[in-house]
């Protein structure tokens, strides 16, 4: 069994892909995928998203805002009243992106740093997003104890360097079908390295669809394609990958519930 930890289920076009929520799920669950973690981008949009998902036992939720929906500042109580709700298993996704908002790090940074807090007051891991954001991102979770909460760089792009500072911290590290486009020699050097008992998979769906599927609208039934590439990368088998992440995943999203 595997899981996707992380998909943003509110946000798939259902008309391009002629499904419905209930059929995305049971194509992904076809194919072995046991739990879902959908992510959440925005408070405003959160209500919805939980609305759409909370009949379905094997998909948890997380909550917060994307450094790129950070327009203003980070309503703070606001995500401490949504966070605490039974069916969210962690903060975010939250973190810095310095490669398209170039105008709005300081705003980013003060959300970054008000997440870190509420996952360590709630007691409950983040999820981070990070682009161009290497050192800033870094030390942020040092300077305010995220290693108190845990947590994963998901959809991770950045260097070994960054990825071994946040494993050191407890951190893991989520990899999405962008591992298998041809362009990403450097990240496939980093998965090589990664320690398999620090590893998610994902597939971020509906973007970054994975080959043989990139250009099209990704869902988490690809998540499949994603294993086996990462499972041939680092020379395991599929049931090795399978078994080490969907582990991974429980202990990290500790209120998830197993399938």
């Amino acid at each position: 069994m595997i899981v996707d930890s992380h998909c943003h289920l509110d946000r798939l076009d259902f008309d391009k892909l002629d499904l419905n929520l209930d059929q995305v799920l049971d194509k992904a669950r076809a194919k072995k995928v046991e739990h879902f973690l959908c992510v959440s981008v925005t408070l405003d949009q959160f209500p919805n998203m939980l609305d759409k998902i909370k009949h379905y036992d094997d998909v948890s939720a997380s909550c917060g805002v994307h450094p790129l929906d950070q327009k203003d500042a980070l309503n703070k109580q606001q995500l401490i009243d949504l966070a605490s709700h039974d069916k969210v298993v962690a903060i975010g996704e939250t973190g810095l992106d310095y490669y398209y908002a170039k105008d709005t790090h300081a705003v980013q940074q003060a959300s970054f740093v008000g997440h870190i807090e509420v996952a360590n007051q709630l007691q409950k891991p983040l999820i981070i997003h990070t682009r161009d954001a290497r050192n800033d991102t870094i030390n942020l979770m040092k300077q305010h104890n995220a290693e108190n909460c845990g947590g994963v760089l998901h959809c991770f792009t950045e260097d070994w360097d960054m990825a071994k500072k946040a494993i050191d911290m407890g951190f893991y590290i989520s990899i999405s079908g962008i591992v298998t486009f041809k362009n990403a020699v450097e990240l496939k050097e980093v998965v090589k390295q990664i320690p398999l008992d620090r590893l998610l998979i994902e597939t971020d769906s509906p973007y970054l669809a994975p080959v043989p599927y990139r250009g099209k609208t990704n869902q988490p039934a690809y998540v499949e394609d994603v294993a086996y590439y990462i499972s041939e990368l680092k020379g395991i088998s599929f049931n090795e990958l399978a078994k080490a992440t969907t582990e991974n995943f429980y202990t990290l999203f500790k209120l998830a519930a197993k399938g």
